[in-house]
């Protein structure tokens, strides 16, 4: 692979991840960081907030200006774009215009948003105002992917069947014109996961027995976003990210006294460094 600017080899594909940051390091930029290490790509970080919490909840957000988060993406993008960028929790209203302008400017290749509006804890993580600045970032991106709860909050339309999952994924994609993978696991008995992308495609997969679950929006999709920054379908990258986020839940980590974080090197053989 080359670099577009320079002609050179780029020994990794990159991937950029705009999001807030967790202090206990389940969720937000070093979750993806983390992802993004165990898919074999570059990550690189822009912050969004600063966030105090742990496996039971979030206790304070303080944002970062939109200015500055202005700042951190220019200096990113003149000097090493990206394949593929992952947005996370953007907060304000300055947050989600900042990244706006990035990505009009930039135009980078793939692009995947989480719509972060609530944390599993129950705090609210966008501001009210912010809302429909956020959803104007919709039509500049590849894929949005909502959990169920979002996706009901975006569409008005109340999920119990599958059904309801493809009405609520069709009105978001006739709406802004992105991909839309709606989250199954918010589900009682499964967690099946829908993509639509103008095709109705389903992951099923049963429901994981663990208290491991700190982070899973976040990893899933910077798990996306680098499959598709190593040149996957979406769907492959789609069928990649559910696979590695089960195996992150699945390995026991025994951390925190809440919804404990995913391990998320769980595939990386362990190595002995000689010092």
């Amino acid at each position: 692979m080359k670099d577009q600017n320079t002609g050179n080899p780029k020994y990794s594909p990159v991937v950029l991840t705009i999001a807030g940051s967790d202090a206990c390091g389940g969720a937000g930029i070093q979750a993806d960081l983390k992802t993004m290490m165990a898919f074999g790509v570059y990550g690189m970080s822009v912050i969004t907030a600063v966030t105090a919490q742990n496996t039971c909840g979030v206790t304070a957000v303080e944002n970062i200006s939109g200015e500055m988060i202005g700042a951190q993406l220019q200096a990113v993008m003149e000097d090493i774009p990206p394949d593929a960028v992952k947005i996370g929790m953007l907060s304000t209203t300055e947050a989600c215009q900042a990244v706006a302008e990035c990505m009009k400017k930039y135009r980078p290749c793939h692009v995947v948003l989480d719509p972060v509006m609530v944390s599993t804890s129950g705090r609210r993580l966008l501001e009210p105002d912010a809302e429909q600045e956020m959803l104007r970032l919709f039509p500049m991106v590849e894929l949005i992917t909502p959990n169920i709860p979002e996706a009901e909050a975006l569409t008005g339309v109340r999920m119990e069947r599958p059904e309801d999952m493809e009405q609520a994924a069709r009105l978001l994609h006739e709406r802004y014109g992105c991909g839309v993978l709606i989250k199954g696991g918010h589900m009682q008995k499964a967690a099946n996961d829908l993509l639509y992308d103008g095709q109705v495609h389903w992951y099923a997969a049963e429901r994981i027995a663990c208290h491991n679950t700190h982070g899973t929006g976040c990893t899933l999709s910077s798990a996306i976003a680098s499959g598709l920054a190593r040149g996957y379908s979406m769907e492959e990258a789609v069928h990649m990210a559910k696979q590695y986020v089960r195996g992150a839940m699945s390995t026991d980590l025994n951390l925190g006294q809440g919804n404990g974080p995913l391990h998320h090197g769980w595939n990386i053989s362990s190595a002995c460094v000689r010092i």
